[in-house]
């Protein structure tokens, strides 16, 4: 696929993702990553999949300037989407509990996040 219709395609799946998640987390969603990280010359847009990930800093994650919980929500491999950073307990749980309703799997492998 070429690089800017793998980007298009990503770019809008991003968005139905930030979307939704910031529907859902009053408004904490930001965009991730439009496309999937290899390391070859074949351009993959994120998948159109969507998944949740609860990451935290003692899961080895980094959380930068700010505490508490993310959500992402990620493709099949775990290449993020949308996060939502800075959650405390309950409104992770919140978001959680919605997740849940709509049918969101859990992801447990790996998540890639933007740097």
């Amino acid at each position: 696929m070429q690089y800017f219709t793998a980007l298009k395609i990503g770019e809008k799946r991003v968005k139905a993702a930030r979307d939704y998640l910031d529907r859902i987390s009053n408004g904490k969603a930001m965009p991730a990553l439009a496309l999937r990280d290899n390391r070859s010359n074949v351009w993959e847009p994120v998948g159109d999949e969507n998944f949740y990930a609860i990451l935290n800093d003692a899961g080895g994650y980094v959380l930068t300037d700010v505490s508490g919980y993310m959500i992402v929500l990620c493709d099949k491999n775990g290449i993020s989407k949308a996060i939502a950073r800075g959650l405390n307990l309950v409104h992770k749980d919140t978001i959680v509990k919605i997740l849940h309703d709509d049918n969101i799997p859990q992801y447990d492998g790996p998540v890639s996040l933007p740097i």
